[in-house]
């Protein structure tokens, strides 16, 4: 489906811009182009959904401890946030560290995993969380986060979010996501293959994730755009779940592609 644009006239100087649609309609202002939002449908018989910045935002926790981190090894924690987003932790450092030993990451990794956990100010749900997860009751979806069980217990639970029956946390996979082995093992724990499956996720290492297991992807949120996702919202409130006659699910979701 190709993306629709309306074309804008900049403000100049002092003078208000003007804004006109074909053969001399007005068109709302805005400032740059934007792609107009449409309604795709997707079908899928599994979703497969990210927790962090899909489910749950949890971003004032992550800033407060990557960013100690970072402080701790001398390293900019602006260029520390855009490396941490989707990936286990001990993955993380294995990038902005490349020469520390990995059986140092680990330890590390376990230390920041405690004290995440018991770091819940500011955990809320992604708006249209509650309402999305309600829909999936009685549906095959699975949770696949780059968390450990404590930490995505207390975080759905801080979001107050029921959790999925199927998880995939950070002890059942041997590699993190960009890999693609977790949402692999969804899919096979749900019995799905993984071209029926439609993941949820709002980093790039995750819609990589996605992808690379053959998979299509809905990006949530405003860190999902730099990646391409299949499809794109802005939260979970732009997504319609409708379970078809066929076991199937129809997403109905008002985003961009």
């Amino acid at each position: 489906m190709p993306e629709l644009f309306c074309t804008v006239e900049k403000q100049s100087g002092s003078r208000p811009f003007s804004l006109t649609g074909g053969r001399g309609r007005s068109v709302p202002p805005i400032l740059e182009l934007l792609p107009m939002t449409a309604t795709t449908v997707l079908t899928a018989r599994a979703l497969l959904l990210d927790m962090d910045g899909t489910l749950v935002n949890s971003d004032a926790v992550v800033e407060r401890i990557w960013r100690r981190w970072a402080d701790r090894h001398g390293l900019d924690g602006d260029e520390v946030m855009k490396v941490v987003h989707g990936r286990q932790g001990y993955a993380s450092m294995a990038v902005l560290l490349p020469h520390r030993p990995m059986a140092q990451n680990h330890a590390d990794n376990a230390r920041m995993l405690a004290e995440e956990t018991a770091d819940l100010d500011g955990v809320v749900p992604v708006p249209g969380a509650p309402a999305f997860l309600a829909a999936l009751r009685g549906l095959p979806h699975a949770l696949v986060t780059s968390a450990d069980v404590a930490l995505s217990t207390a975080r759905m639970a801080a979001a107050g979010l029921p959790l999925p029956g199927v998880r995939v946390t950070a002890e059942s996979v041997g590699a993190s996501k960009p890999d693609p082995e977790g949402f692999l093992k969804g899919a096979a724990e749900l019995g799905v293959a993984p071209a029926d499956c439609v993941v949820f996720e709002d980093s790039g290492a995750g819609i990589t994730a996605g992808r690379a297991a053959g998979m299509r992807v809905v990006g949530v949120g405003p860190r999902a755009a730099a990646h391409r996702p299949d499809v794109l919202v802005r939260d979970l409130t732009e997504v319609r779940v409708e379970p078809a006659g066929d076991g199937t699910i129809r997403l109905h979701i008002d985003g961009r592609r």
